[in-house]
């Protein structure tokens, strides 16, 4: 299984001079926890996530350290914290250096480099230009897909079915945001989720229009707007 037959396509992202509060807005609109911030070419030149956005003045988080913490602190960490908890476009406040991963990296290969990197996500790239996000959830969501044999991989046609569904609702402006679509022997995989029962089945209904399909397993979470924002 690689990357491309897992990730969600659909990605939430900003610009380099996207407002802190805009960002922390989007956040919890979208229920994602971290948006790649892409330049106008859409290449990924940073990360923020909701870690990022934990120490501010404006909540009375801002990390204080002691006096003796101080001391032995360089200034250059004690500029970054600064920075990162005073500064208000998302070039301020992302973590840059981020961890890519291509459409044809192995799932193996992902799990390994968040285990190692400690991270939650990796953008994924194609021709350096941003197609779509792995999270765990997605490995996770991945595992619980696959049938029972072991060694089995996607097939071409798995491959084509879940490439023609993703374009459909790409044009379809019903469409959930945050939707992950895993293929399994012409079985289509909901993952993600939904603001109301009409858009779980209107996609359901989607994924039936496409040739090859034999079922739809729905795994999304119905979710008003208003859930989820306190």
């Amino acid at each position: 299984m690689l990357a491309k037959d897992i990730m969600t396509t659909n990605v939430v992202t900003v610009t380099p001079d996207a407002r802190v509060r805009e960002i922390a807005q989007l956040l919890l609109k979208r229920h994602v926890s971290a948006v790649p911030v892409v330049d106008a070419e859409n290449r990924v030149v940073g990360i923020v996530s909701e870690g990022d956005l934990m120490r501010r003045p404006e909540t009375g988080t801002e990390r204080h350290r002691s006096w003796w913490l101080t001391l032995v602190a360089g200034s250059e960490d004690l500029a970054r914290d600064y920075a990162k908890a005073h500064g208000v476009r998302a070039a301020d406040v992302m973590s840059g250096n981020v961890v890519t991963v291509t459409e044809d990296t192995p799932v193996g290969t992902i799990a390994r480099l968040l285990e190692e990197r400690h991270i939650k996500r990796v953008p994924v790239l194609r021709n350096d230009k941003l197609v779509g996000i792995v999270s765990r959830a997605d490995l996770l969501r991945g595992l619980a897909s696959r049938p029972a044999q072991p060694g089995v991989s996607p097939s071409t046609d798995d491959r084509a079915i879940r490439e023609r569904l993703l374009q459909t609702l790409r044009t379809e402006p019903w469409a959930p945001t945050y939707l992950t679509v895993i293929v399994t022997d012409g079985m289509v995989h909901f993952w993600g989720v939904v603001s109301s029962e009409e858009e779980r089945d209107a996609l359901r209904v989607a994924a039936n229009t496409v040739p090859g399909v034999r079922g739809v397993e729905d795994h999304l979470v119905e979710m008003t707007p208003w859930a989820g924002a306190e």
